[in-house]
This record gives structure tokens, C-alpha cells and sequence, in this order.
């Protein structure tokens, strides 16, 4: 298994997709969902999650799918956010800024990690949220699993003493920074903004707002000479350019994106990409809405699977 791109993820099919109106407030990604149709929008979004399972399964990613038919749950599609994975069998479970997100933490998924991977434990850090502290998964950070760095955005969706709490028992160096997008509001997730590959990385350098901060992201990045840092404009942000994630496919790693951003990219761009990681564009227009992409949709799974047992004839 790479280091950094993982064999297999987890994905929610949403039966009641819609944008969350709960969110909108700090989420400059989303789209006000008021006056849409909503029973077509589910559908839309609920066929967009099966086709995006479909294409990663048939690119070689193994896929997760589980199924989300409650109505009070629109986010659930964004599994990412409520649970991460990591190498030695551990599973971590976070904190929810927003109420209506809560219930989208499932016992059901976590069950099947465990009878399918080797998962020693799984710390739990929910209990924050009667603290108001917060921290929302791999879309609050982006991990750079090699390096052991957490790169985090400052927002209500991560907290620094959750920060501290995480990257001290999973062995990451913090690496906090403001980053705000065109519009001077502040960028809720860093999933949005930043994307770490095992040979590249994608980020946002000109939404950090320390001129300073962003040269120390930049030199991390870059990491010994092992990446090239390609810098993403404001416009491609918008774009979900930054909200991509590193697969590994069978014999090869594939870079999935949504068609939106992939349109984004320049030719240049996708060339570097293109070295180390074919693109696997996947068209999620209506899941977009809700203010998340590809990357959100999609919770890696670095765990080591368990052997099969052979069924014995009785």
C-alpha cells in the first residue's frame, strides 16, 4: 500500500441529498439551495455518488459504498469529515461543528472497517463538541502521511485544541495557517484549498494570507525535492481544483477530481499531474452545491485488510 494514496474508500449514497442550510453561513463553497427542486436534487446527487462509485471501482479502487436513505442527514455524502483512517489499524472520530451533521458519525461503517481490516482502535474525539471544540476530518486537515504533517486552515470547523489533541496521538506536526478565498471570507475546509499526492502537490499558495506562512507551506510541501508544488488561482479553488485525493489503482495511482475541476486545470498542469497519477475526472455537479467535491465524498481507507478466511465444506 502507498504511503500517502490508499487502495480503498468509504462512500455514502445519499437518498435525501440537499444543500445544507445549516452550513451556509461560513461555507463560502456552497450554493444557497433555496427554490430548487429538492426531490430532484436527491436524485441527481444520488445518481452522481453511484456513478462516481462505479467509475473509481472500474479504475481499480476498491469501494465502500453504504447507503443513507434518513432525510434530516443532507451532508452525508461527505463521509471524510466525521472519520479518518490510519496505517497500524487505527480509526479516529471527530467532532461536528454543525448539530444537523452529527448523526452522519455511523457504528454500521465503523463495524465493517473492522470486520475487513485490522483496526486496533478507535479514538474517539466527539465528546469535544458539548465543549464546543471542534475538528471535521481529513476536510478540516489535509495529511501528509509520509512527511507527518497536518495542514490545517484556521476556521470554526478546527480547532486548535483539537489539532493539538489529534496530531499528538497520531504522530503529526501541526502546520496551522489563515487562508482566505477571493471574496476575503475566511475558507472553511483546507480540503478545499490543498491536496497532497505522493509526487505533487495542489495548493491555493495566494489564499494564505501571511506572505511568510505561505513560503513555510510552500518549503513543506515541497518536502526534501520529493513534490512539485502546483499553485492553484483563486478562480480554480472555486473551481474545486483543491479538493482532489490521491488513489491507489491495482498498478497505478489515479488523482480523482470532479469534471468541474478537472475543466479548471491548465494543460501545464495536468502534465505535472499526469508524471506520477492518471486523472480521473468524475462528474458530481449537483453534489458540488452543498460546498464539498470529490475529496469530501471520499474517506480513504489506510488500513491493512484482513485476510479472507476460505469457507470450509461442511
Amino acid at each position: 500500500m502507498a504511503v500517502q494514496a490508499p487502495e480503498a474508500v468509504v462512500m455514502v449514497r445519499p437518498h435525501r441529498f440537499r444543500p445544507n442550510e445549516a452550513t451556509l453561513a461560513d461555507n463560502g463553497f456552497q450554493t444557497d439551495g433555496g427554490g430548487v427542486d429538492l426531490a430532484r436534487v436527491a436524485a441527481c446527487a444520488f445518481d452522481e455518488a453511484t456513478r462516481a462509485a462505479e467509475a473509481l471501482e472500474a479504475a481499480g479502487v476498491t469501494v465502500h459504498l453504504f447507503e443513507d436513505e434518513r432525510d434530516d442527514r443532507p451532508d452525508s455524502v461527505f463521509p471524510n469529515n466525521w472519520m479518518s483512517t490510519h496505517s497500524g489499524g487505527h480509526v479516529a472520530v471527530y467532532p461536528m461543528f454543525t448539530p444537523n451533521r452529527r448523526s452522519e458519525r455511523r457504528g454500521d461503517i465503523i463495524d465493517t472497517l473492522k470486520a475487513r481490516y485490522r483496526v486496533q482502535d478507535v479514538i474517539d474525539y466527539s465528546g469535544l463538541e458539548y465543549d464546543d471544540v471542534f475538528l471535521e476530518g481529513t476536510g478540516a486537515m489535509v495529511l501528509d502521511h509520509e512527511f507527518r504533517i497536518a495542514y490545517a486552515t484556521r476556521s470554526n470547523r478546527a480547532d486548535p485544541v483539537a489539532l493539538e489533541r489529534f496530531c499528538t496521538n497520531f504522530g503529526y506536526e501541526p502546520m496551522v495557517f489563515e487562508a482566505s478565498d477571493a471574496r476575503s471570507i475566511p475558507i472553511y475546509h483546507t480540503n478545499v484549498m490543498m491536496c497532497v499526492a505522493t509526487e505533487f502537490a495542489l495548493v491555493g499558495l495566494d489564499a494564505i494570507t501571511s506572505p511568510m506562512r505561505r513560503n513555510e507551506v510552500a518549503e513543506r510541501l515541497a518536502g526534501r525535492n520529493r513534490r512539485s508544488v502546483i499553485e492553484l488561482s483563486s478562480a480554480q479553488l472555486d473551481e474545486f481544483c483543491g479538493n482532489a485525493i490521491e488513489l491507489e489503482a491495482q498498478d497505478r495511482r489515479v488523482l480523482a477530481l470532479s469534471r468541474r475541476a478537472f475543466d479548471a486545470l491548465t494543460g501545464e498542469q495536468r502534465a505535472v499531474i499526469e508524471r506520477s497519477a492518471e486523472l480521473l475526472p468524475l462528474d458530481v455537479p449537483t453534489i458540488e452545491l452543498a460546498g464539498g467535491s470529490v475529496r469530501c465524498m471520499l474517506a480513504g481507507v489506510h488500513l491493512d485488510p484482513r485476510p479472507q478466511r476460505s469457507q470450509t465444506p461442511g
